[in-house]
């Protein structure tokens, strides 16, 4: 199974070569690529004096351009999983290689790498909203992810080419509901996620409200807008 890492990146200028010199330690023998999302900082100039492979967009389009334009470029370039990893370092790469495991061994559309599938979720305000979330996903689905705000997520080839050119699909929890719903296989798997070293996270505490709710709403939503797609690959 050829495997393609995706690293979307902004401003992370703190972090990209802690992270990929991790990668290269730990999972060197896959293939991976930084989507510099238009940042702002030396994280481009880095990645290019480093010589990591690299695309970069002239313009901040998001976490869904960024990990739209990699998992376009996995696509095209004829991947059979793409693998997305945060640049800030809360990613460990050590849990790629049993994700793709699991995924290989069971058939499976979708890994996901989740922090409570062995652990009891904490009680804080933040996982109220991922417990929110769940239960949405449960009663639209009848499926349970005990966590769908992780974004350490393994897509299989049949997934590739409708994040890439199908739907407007996000890399969020609303996708895997709408997914899952369309006969899509999906399975978690018990990893531990770090803390940010350096820089600053984009969701603030506002921010990460508006998030939990705004995706909620989408998961009940999609269920009546969006018809079920046929996950068959073209040309399949």
């Amino acid at each position: 199974m050829r495997l393609l890492i995706v690293i979307p990146a902004f401003n992370e200028e703190a972090n990209i070569v802690r992270v990929v010199e991790e990668l290269q330690s730990v999972a060197g023998r896959y293939d991976y690529i930084v989507v510099n999302d238009g940042s702002l900082d030396q994280t481009a100039a880095l990645c290019r004096a480093h010589g990591f492979p690299l695309l970069d967009l002239p313009v901040n389009l998001g976490l869904t351009g960024a990990f739209q334009a990699g998992i376009r470029y996995a696509c095209d370039a004829g991947y059979d999983a793409v693998i997305q990893l945060d640049a800030d370092g809360q990613h460990d790469p050590r849990y790629i290689l049993p994700m793709l495991k699991c995924m290989e061994e069971e058939n499976l559309d979708l890994v996901i790498g989740s922090r409570f599938v062995t652990v009891k979720r904490p009680r804080t305000l933040r996982m109220a909203g991922n417990a929110l979330i769940e239960r949405l996903i449960r009663l639209t689905t009848h499926e349970t992810i005990s966590d769908p705000t992780s974004g350490m997520r393994l897509y299989g080839k049949r997934l590739i080419w409708r994040m890439a050119y199908g739907l407007n699909l996000r890399p969020e929890p609303d996708t895997i509901a709408y997914l899952i719903r369309c006969g899509a296989k999906v399975k978690e798997v018990q990893v531990e996620m770090r803390e940010r070293i350096a820089g600053e996270s984009y969701l603030t505490f506002t921010r990460s409200l508006r998030y939990m709710l705004q995706t909620g709403l989408n998961i009940l939503m999609l269920q009546f807008i969006l018809r079920k797609e046929d996950l068959t690959c073209p040309g399949q």
